[in-house]
């Protein structure tokens, strides 16, 4: 694959600081709605078939998940599918991603820090976001590829607080994701 076909999508500038220049990188800002806006236009401003490469950081929800991680199935957490779904409306809250680890990714529009919070969340996934569901919607009702490439930065708990201090570490091993797998 070319970098010239690549979009790399992040929420901040500054998980996508050590992005080599030879991609193109769209910030989307954060939360779900900025993220599926800023895909969609930047799949229909590009020429040809891109495929989007989200990378960012998550929260772990489990006490042994860390690290970089390519997630095969994305859910969107904070969406009343169920009573939705009870009266009558289909409801898309999850997504499977090609090419994943076997790993979930859980999405909403919260910045999770209770621990309360994050264990319910572990029950159906292995790390949190606030971007990766609404770029892979996007890009399915596109019908362009999409992989999520995710590092974890915190504990889903008050250590996401110290986000700022941890995301340069992330940003960095995001970037040595691109360079060794997209070259």
């Amino acid at each position: 694959m070319s970098t010239s076909d690549v979009i790399v999508v992040s929420a901040t500038q500054s998980e996508a600081a050590y992005v080599p220049t030879d991609f193109r990188v769209v910030i989307c800002g954060i939360g779900k709605v900025d993220a599926a806006i800023a895909v969609t236009r930047a799949v229909l401003e590009s020429d040809g078939q891109p495929t989007v490469i989200n990378i960012g950081t998550a929260g772990a929800l489990r006490p042994d998940v860390a690290g970089l991680f390519t997630p095969s199935l994305v859910r969107n957490h904070d969406i009343s599918a169920a009573v939705l779904r009870s009266l009558g409306y289909p409801v898309v809250d999850e997504i499977e991603i090609d090419g994943g680890d076997g790993t979930t990714l859980a999405t909403g529009d919260s910045f999770i820090t209770d621990p309360a919070v994050r264990d319910a969340l572990a029950r159906e996934a292995h790390m949190v976001d606030m971007e990766g569901f609404a770029i892979a919607r996007a890009c399915a009702q596109l019908g362009i590829p999409v992989r999520l490439v995710k590092h974890i930065s915190d504990q889903a708990d008050e250590s996401a607080m110290d986000w700022p201090q941890q995301v340069d570490h992330s940003a960095r091993i995001l970037a040595d994701w691109l360079r060794d797998n997209l070259r």
